[in-house]
């Protein structure tokens, strides 16, 4: 029977309960976090907590235990639970209290993690996805890894009813990220991402491929792209902590250069691959 991380101790997961007065089920009043495992081993472990801790920081929200404690809780339940390949999810709410907006006092915050057996997304890594476009409604602290993702959601879901993977966002004119992922592109040789700022969730997978394209000596440009130089991109792929490095092939209906998956994205592709052990797709 699976275990999850409740608090700080490992409970089966039909026993576990939630208060209905957690703040993070009546106001998404906190933050989460998805971290990737491969061969047993979760992958960006430091720079997933790093983030964790920089989002429970802007919205004033205490750790019950150091994040060296979260860590070893983290580790052991990977291990409890046999994980080789797949996804740990960890959320944090700021705790239970009688419903009212303002923070409560003395509420100790709610440490919620499970894992999930996932295996690489193999046919998307290879043939590529299809993409919409949908301006960006979401709120303007997309740094923060809230648990309110509702803009994502539809955004998401729009995408779902249109036959696609994933909605590209822009805000005035300007290319975001994706739904649930960063967004590339490729033009002359050049990367081009938006730059880390509070309007996007600066990605652990986006940093990857940002050290990746400085060994590989690839020029990159961290600005907002127009929705005009999106359609015209030689190349354009997603990144994430479950996608990797995805290609784009289309959008809104049109194609992507060929329609095919473009070669620094391949290279990309390679790279990752390498970074984190396992066998690359191109043969």
């Amino acid at each position: 029977m699976m275990e999850i991380l409740f608090d700080e101790t490992f409970t089966p997961r039909d026993q576990a309960k939630v208060d209905i007065e957690d703040r993070g089920y009546q106001f998404g009043d906190g933050i989460y976090e998805v971290i990737r495992v491969y061969g047993g081993k979760m992958f960006c472990l430091e720079p997933h907590l790093q983030r964790l801790q920089r989002s429970t920081s802007e919205i004033r929200l205490q750790l019950p235990y150091s994040l060296e404690r979260l860590k070893q809780l983290l580790q052991e339940l990977v291990q409890n639970n046999h994980l080789t390949d797949g996804n740990v999810y960890l959320q944090v709410s700021r705790g239970t209290a009688p419903r009212n907006h303002k923070f409560p006092e003395n509420t100790r915050p709610m440490v919620v993690a499970y894992t999930m057996e996932a295996p690489r997304p193999v046919k998307m890594l290879d043939e590529g996805i299809h993409t919409i476009t949908d301006p960006d409604i979401r709120w303007l602290r997309c740094d923060i890894k809230s648990l309110n993702l509702l803009g994502a959601v539809m955004s998401k879901q729009k995408a779902a009813d249109r036959g696609c993977e994933e909605a590209i966002l822009h805000r005035d004119g300007r290319v975001t990220e994706g739904s649930s992922t960063n967004v590339f592109l490729v033009k002359d040789g050049t990367l081009i991402t938006h730059p880390a700022d509070h309007l996007i969730l600066h990605g652990i997978t986006r940093q990857v491929v940002l050290e990746l394209a400085a060994e590989l000596n690839w020029p990159v440009e961290e600005r907002a792209a127009s929705i005009e130089e999106l359609f015209r991109a030689d190349e354009v792929f997603i990144t994430s902590t479950t996608t990797e490095v995805t290609p784009v092939i289309s959008i809104d209906g049109r194609t992507v250069s060929d329609g095919k998956p473009g070669p620094m994205t391949r290279r990309l592709q390679k790279a990752f691959a390498e970074r984190i052990g396992v066998g690359s797709l191109q043969k």
